[in-house]
């Protein structure tokens, strides 16, 4: 039995005027002892920013800015920047997020070398029309259906693409290329390019022409993942593989609930799924994730090691960001005796 430890609430909104509806969803960076996060900031209306928070150790607040460290500037982000996470590689550190306009949420990427100024380089996932993701799934019998019915979810207007959120690096290169997972709905698909130039309309013309192979992961358990799942912190490498700490969602009478899942993904093949835990790693169960702008949602987004502490950080119930810890060991030695 995996023990997991909750270690409370970490940050909650302020009377400013860019964080005074709630704060969430957390991307993290550790180094040395200290953690940086970077936040989603929600004011009133449901516009989000970027925000800032130096942690000494894995939970006492250092430094909080006062104003966004990312804020609006781009047409296809003009209802928010949302949802960061973020890697080192090589050097540079890549925070990729969800710019929404109102209408369509679509990953979108920011490069820094130093963490305090951030250079903006657009959408890098596929603009596809919601009408040639429909035509485009229904020619793939062997996929679940749900990517069918969740096409189907949104409402017809004018620009209206397929929804691609939860972009998340790998931080390391893996055979020589970048790997990003992405969520469009019920998996969790990956993609792979040299340069991230790549990523043009031409690149994920080809991409969805074969989209049943680059699946990673798609939901398969009947509680917590029955509904859909998503990407949720970037993989840790380990010597058994990649963790992977994802979101699970499931329906119920009171909604939908959000809970905390874990894999394992291939080192050298990371599309390739070596185990996943049959139960939710934690779920809402606090008062102050039970109850809170959105009920029932612990939503992980980044981690930060010390030691054999794995801590997690999440959103929760698109409020607050909180934060609980599991022992790294333990977690892997659970993980291995559901392989595949």
């Amino acid at each position: 039995m995996i023990k997991v430890k909750k270690e409370g609430i970490l940050l909650e909104k302020t009377a400013l005027d860019f964080e005074n509806d709630g704060v969430l969803n957390p991307g993290i960076i550790k180094e040395g002892n200290t953690v940086h996060m970077f936040y989603r900031a929600v004011t009133t209306g449901n516009f989000s920013t970027i925000g800032y928070c130096e942690l000494e150790g894995p939970l006492k607040v250092k430094k909080r800015w006062e104003m966004p460290i990312i804020s609006v500037s781009e047409s296809y982000e003009s209802h928010g920047v949302e949802d960061p996470r973020i890697v080192e590689i090589d050097g540079t550190y890549y925070l990729t997020y969800v710019a929404f306009d109102g209408v369509n949420a679509l990953g979108a990427l920011a490069t820094s070398t130093d963490l305090m100024h951030f250079e903006k380089k657009g959408l890098i996932v596929p603009q596809l029309a919601l009408d040639e993701f429909k035509a485009l799934v229904c020619s793939f019998p062997e996929l679940n259906p749900k990517y069918i019915r969740y096409a189907r979810h949104f409402k017809q207007e004018e620009k209206v693409y397929m929804w691609d959120k939860d972009v998340i690096f790998f931080p390391r290169k893996i055979n020589g290329k970048f790997h990003l997972l992405h969520r469009i709905h019920p998996g969790i698909q990956i993609v792979s390019v040299t340069n991230l130039e790549d990523l043009t309309k031409e690149f994920w013309d080809n991409y969805f022409t074969d989209l049943p192979k680059h699946i990673v992961l798609d939901p398969i358990h009947e509680l917590h993942e029955s509904s859909y799942i998503g990407g949720g912190c970037p993989p840790i490498e380990t010597e058994d593989g990649w963790l992977l700490i994802y979101h699970g969602v499931h329906d119920t009478t009171q909604g939908f609930v959000y809970s905390a899942c874990a894999a394992l993904l291939d080192l050298n093949d990371p599309q390739k799924e070596i185990a996943r835990l049959p139960d939710e790693l934690f779920k809402p169960d606090l008062k102050w994730e039970l109850k809170g702008v959105t009920d029932n949602v612990v939503f992980p987004t980044g981690t930060a090691l010390f030691d054999d502490t794995l801590y997690i950080y999440y959103g929760a119930a698109d409020k607050y960001i909180a934060c609980a810890s599991v022992q790294l060991s333990e977690l892997l030695t659970e993980l291995k005796l559901y392989k595949k």
